[in-house]
């Protein structure tokens, strides 16, 4: 299993039962922004005062999935509201794709009678590994230490997840992370904007975004 965010964002997105992520509209989302701060920890992309700007003296980042997100950001800057909603599906297959050529899942794409007309059903080859990474990231969102000493991968999944409202983590019933951890899921989310304020301020809008996409204004 790869350690980089987007990968470990998307297995902890999965659902047993559905045989993929629990919602890939969302998933999508998440992974997308998972992705992008991945880049900003390996100091491939900076937040300059007109926007996102890729570091290019930082050449390729090494990895398939984040070079073809990073090869998206030209010279001209963009917003990170803009780069989590762009190409997010493309992303998330890419995600997926890579992930059975690692060995970490096996995909199943079977054709269906009506739209849509293909589904991929997925299969973790190493179910306790991702039960150790799901009970690892649930310890960091629900208080295994100060938000401030968690490692800062760590802190955007749980925040990732929170806002996302993933099962496995953060199951809607619990809001964000639960109405006592409502401060927490807040501390995590902030160490963001160490990295990055406006990238900060687009996970904290995540939750919105992903009601409008799912509402059919989201874009491709």
């Amino acid at each position: 299993m790869t350690d980089a965010l987007p990968y470990r964002m998307y297995l902890l997105a999965l659902d047993d039962t559905a045989r993929g992520p629990y919602d890939r509209t969302r998933t999508g989302f998440l992974v997308r922004a998972a992705a992008l701060t991945e880049l900003v920890l390996r100091g491939h992309l900076v937040e300059s005062a007109d926007g996102v700007r890729r570091v290019t003296a930082a050449g390729p980042a090494g990895d398939p999935v984040l070079d073809g997100v990073l090869e998206e950001v030209t010279d001209a800057p963009h917003g990170w509201k803009t780069l989590v909603r762009r190409h997010r599906a493309r992303t998330l297959r890419a995600v997926e794709d890579r992930l059975a050529v690692l060995g970490s899942v096996t995909v199943d794409t079977r054709r269906r009678p009506l739209p849509p007309f293909s589904a991929r059903r997925v299969t973790v080859a190493d179910p306790a590994a991702v039960a150790a990474l799901t009970g690892h990231v649930s310890a960091v969102l629900r208080g295994a230490g100060p938000a401030a000493d968690a490692d800062t991968g760590d802190a955007a999944l749980a925040a990732l997840c929170a806002v996302g409202e993933v099962p496995s983590v953060a199951p809607r019933r619990d809001g964000h992370g639960g109405r006592a951890d409502r401060a927490r899921v807040d501390a995590l989310t902030g160490r963001l904007g160490a990295l990055a304020p406006g990238l900060e301020k687009a996970v904290r809008g995540l939750r919105t975004t992903m009601v409008a996409a799912q509402g059919g204004m989201g874009g491709g």
